[in-house]
Order: C-alpha cells, then structure tokens, then sequence
C-alpha cells in the first residue's frame, strides 16, 4: 500500500548545509527530502528566474547529479548565487511531489565580475529615504539587472516593485520601507547571478561597509556608539548587530573577510623560495639523463 493518498500531494522540503553564506570556494550541500516518505525518490533540481511579471524555474544543467537527493558544490563559485528549488518523482507513471520551498545560497569573492554599488554606501538603512542599486561591470554594460530575495515576497524584479524604478541596470528605490529588507544582487541576462549584498530597513540600524573587509584592516561598526575591530581576521567574518536593553535587537549584517594580497604574496615567495633550492638539483639531473642517453647514442655496435 502507498504511504500516500492520491488527494494528498507529497511535500518536498529543501535544506541547506552548512549555511546560506558562503566565501568563494567554501563547500555546500543541498538537501531535498519527501516529508512523511524517504524511499524510491529520484530528485531534481532548479533555480528561480524573475522577471518583470514573472518567475521561471530553470532546471540545473547538472541536475541528474544529484538525484539521490544530495545536491553538493565542493567549491562554491560566484555563479552558484541563486534561489534554489527542487522536486521529487517515483513510479511508472512518475509521480511528481510539489515544488520545494525556496533556499537561497549567497557566495561572496574577491573580484567578481560585476559589482553591486549601493548608494548611499552602506548595508543599513533607515525607512523613508531613495536608495539606488546599480551593477557596473568593467565594459560599463546595461545588460544587468537587478534583483532581490525577500522573507516576506520571494524572488522579485526590481522593475515589478511599485515603489521602484529601473533604468538601463540601475534600480531606484524612491522611499524604503521595512519589508525592503533582504538580499539584493545582480543578474545577466542569462541568468547568471553576482555580487549579493544583505541590505536591511530598520528604524534601528548598524552601519557596516558593503563590499568585503581585507585582513589585516580595521572594521568600524556604527550606531549611535563605534565599534572598532582591529587586524581583522578570517573568524570575525559572520553577522552583527546591535542591542538595546528597551528597543530589542537590531537587523543582522553579515560581514565578509578576504584573504590579504600580502599573504598570498607571502604564499607565493615560499614556494619560489622552495623552488630556487629543488630546482638546480632537478636541472643537473636532466643534464646526466641527457647526457648518459648520448653517450649511450654514440657508441658502436
């Protein structure tokens, strides 16, 4: 007997691990399961799209490969930005469980190849002001777009908003409120998704910066004190706030922390350190084959 009745459409629940942020190159997995029932599932697995007056499940190219029902990344990369979705199916004829809940999955890098520039430049902000959001890439293409990911609404448009307007790849929000709080990012116009920045509205907020903080900087946080985080390093990167013993706590700002260029310099000047000493003695043992093979050449029969 099924352990499902045909009235009761089964339910596909979709996870994430370890988390929903991530630095380029951290792994990550997602997990799609089948409430109630874990056996004979074959999964697939998709990404939101949106448009001005729509949203597109496109499936992954790579979907087959994680059909057991373990979609892993073993090296997150910036185009792995997205809102993801997936669906189960047994049977002859299959059937097919509804479509998950939306899990997004935020990677951060170094250099991507277009960014997100916030004005006015930082990540929190108070309700009733504009706020302009343009992704600018090195060839100064119009081609982007602008979209976000909100708790309450999902994926949207930025030119969908009633409050907000999108000219060329730059979208003007004319006056925020709460519920503007989310995830805002940049879109090719096929599809590929770059740079996200958490972006909050609150009427009590923490001024952070936008873009990654370098090692070894200062981090300056601002509410109505500073907060002042000296040579940053890799495990200061995570979210703050701020809190209040009568107004509660603030939004959370997730801070992200780059490797510096002086120790991938430092990296590099060990191994040609390290090259400089094992390189004569490959060089001379080169010169005694080639030689020997020579000789060996020049003999008579």
């Amino acid at each position: 007997m099924s352990d499902f009745s045909i009235s009761d459409r089964a339910q596909a629940v979709l996870s994430v691990s370890p988390q929903k942020w991530l630095t380029e190159g951290d792994p990550v997995t997602l997990i799609c399961e089948v409430y109630g029932s874990s056996t004979g599932w074959t999964f697939s697995w998709y990404t939101l799209t949106a448009s001005s007056d729509n949203i597109y499940f496109q499936l992954l190219s790579d979907s087959s490969r994680g059909a057991g029902g373990n979609y892993t990344v073993s090296s997150a990369a910036l185009k792995h930005t997205g809102v993801y979705v997936c669906r189960a199916e047994r049977g002859e004829p299959a059937y097919k469980t509804t479509f998950s809940n939306t899990q997004p999955v935020w990677v951060t890098g170094v250099s991507p190849r277009v960014s997100l520039i916030i004005s006015p430049s930082r990540t929190q902000h108070f309700p009733s002001v504009p706020l302009s959001l343009s992704c600018e890439d090195q060839s100064n293409s119009d081609r982007w777009r602008v979209r976000r990911y909100t708790d309450s609404l999902g994926l949207e448009d930025c030119s969908s908003l009633r409050r907000a307007s999108q000219t060329g790849s730059t979208c003007t929000i004319n006056s925020t409120i709460t519920s503007d709080t989310g995830v805002y990012w940049c879109q090719s116009e096929s599809g590929e998704n770059y740079h996200p920045v958490n972006i909050t509205v609150h009427f009590e907020s923490v001024y952070s910066p936008v873009h990654p903080v370098t090692e070894g900087d200062n981090l300056t946080l601002r509410k109505n004190t500073e907060m002042i985080i000296s040579t940053v390093s890799k495990s200061h990167e995570g979210f703050y706030y701020c809190k209040h013993s009568e107004r509660g706590e603030s939004p959370k700002s997730w801070i992200s922390v780059r490797v510096s260029h002086s120790e991938s310099q430092i990296s590099v000047l060990h191994t040609l350190s390290s090259l400089s000493v094992v390189c004569p003695y490959l060089l001379v043992t080169v010169m005694l084959i080639f030689k020997c093979c020579r000789m060996r050449g020049e003999t008579p029969d």
